[in-house]
């Protein structure tokens, strides 16, 4: 029986122009994101096939030489436990005491590191005070050890949730920040809801599918309003993580800080941890702030296609790592 993960069969595609970039679009990786059936294969394949290659390990402990690695070339990183959408309260708490326990290795180990977590992991989807209870703890984690926690966007119908966590924790923690997505027309606003607060967010141009009335549908829109919000925060001061792959949004930062005369320990590019592995290096080189996001665990296959939809030209970059000795 054919299997869709093994490489030799993902070359053959390539070499046959079945995955043309041309032709690979965002729902069809946002519909593999979702099958089952994908996803339980992956995590069977995870430990021969992504591991080292896509996310650190299967645990935050066996991802630690790989941080370190990163860490000599100069890389800053944030981790993330991969698993969102918990549904058991024992399972987010379980979340809650791993994070816990990784921000105090992050602090033992002296990695030059932070920690990523959705709020789902923690038990958003089942009871508020839940949430409130696990995030109360890992900051209390954070602040002791002074690691920073970025409190990751889901998809828009738990937006207005998460931004209303992060603004209170944020208004008695300092080691806390958030993402807003360049693709809801909402986010402007919020850019300018959040100000006061002189946060720390990183930039993203957004993954999940959404509704036409919620997000803009085209690239050149998101596009446009990505550099909208890039030139919004680093112009009111406040830090910011430039999260993308796109060498314009890329030399539309590093032009825009040149002409206002802002300093690169204002910002930083964040990247995924296997992809654009070199223009990473590039720029740390040239004297800019880079992290890389670097998940870990089994569950990395709704992350991967998320990744490709979010902007299918990662492709050629994901493979050409996942296909690396």
């Amino acid at each position: 029986m054919f299997c869709p993960f093994t490489i030799d069969s993902y070359k053959y595609f390539l070499d046959c122009g079945v995955l043309r970039l041309e032709v690979i679009t965002r729902d069809f990786f946002l519909f593999l994101s979702k099958s089952s059936f994908l996803n339980k294969m992956a995590r069977n394949w995870g430990s021969r096939v992504a591991a080292g290659k896509i996310i650190g390990g299967m645990d935050f402990r066996s991802s630690i030489p790989t941080i370190r690695h990163l860490n000599s070339q100069g890389l800053s990183v944030t981790v993330d436990h991969l698993g969102e959408f918990v549904n058991s309260g024992d399972v987010a708490k379980e979340r809650t005491e791993e994070c816990m326990q990784t921000i105090a290795l992050i602090a033992d180990e002296q990695l030059n590191s932070q920690v990523s977590l959705k709020m789902t992991s923690l038990g958003l989807d089942i009871d508020l005070d839940l949430v409130y209870e696990n995030m109360t703890k890992i900051l209390q984690t954070a602040e002791k050890h002074k690691v920073m926690v970025t409190i990751d966007m889901e998809d828009e119908t738990r937006c207005q949730k998460t931004l209303d966590i992060f603004k209170d924790f944020r208004s008695r923690y300092e080691y806390v920040s958030t993402v807003v997505q360049a693709y809801l027309y909402r986010t402007e606003k919020d850019l300018d809801d959040l100000g006061p607060l002189n946060p720390f967010l990183r930039l993203v141009k957004g993954a999940y599918k959404e509704s036409e009335k919620v997000a803009y549908p085209e690239k050149s829109d998101v596009d446009e309003n990505y550099k909208k919000l890039i030139r919004k925060q680093l112009l009111k001061g406040h830090y910011t993580a430039i999260a993308t792959h796109d060498d314009k949004m890329i030399d539309f930062t590093k032009q825009l800080v040149k002409e206002h005369g802002i300093p690169n320990d204002r910002f930083e590019f964040q990247m995924l941890y296997g992809m654009r592995s070199q223009t990473q290096l590039s720029l740390v080189e040239e004297g800019y702030n880079m992290r890389v996001y670097l998940p870990y665990g089994d569950d990395w296959y709704g992350y991967f296609m998320r990744r490709l939809a979010e902007r299918p030209s990662n492709i050629a970059f994901a493979f050409k790592g996942m296909t690396k000795k």
